[in-house]
């Protein structure tokens, strides 16, 4: 079983606003996963896609609650 696919994406921002997304999620003892492909990239030597930009990604079992968490921090 591929455990990537237990994760979902639920907010793409730039690093500001996922920081503030990460610690609302952290308080309800939500672990996130924070992607950012323009690091990667930066850190492979490559040029960068949309600098800036981070997603943030929660195992399905809390797609729930933290959904609602991006909803109030809008």
């Amino acid at each position: 079983m591929n455990q990537s696919q237990d994760f979902i994406k639920i907010f793409t921002g730039n690093a500001i606003s996922v920081l503030a997304l990460r610690n609302a999620l952290e308080e309800k003892s939500i672990v996130a996963v924070i992607k950012d492909d323009s690091e990667s990239a930066r850190l492979a030597g490559f040029g960068m896609v949309a600098p800036g930009l981070q997603e943030v990604f929660v195992h399905e079992d809390e797609l729930d609650q933290a959904v609602r968490i991006v909803e109030s921090l809008k």
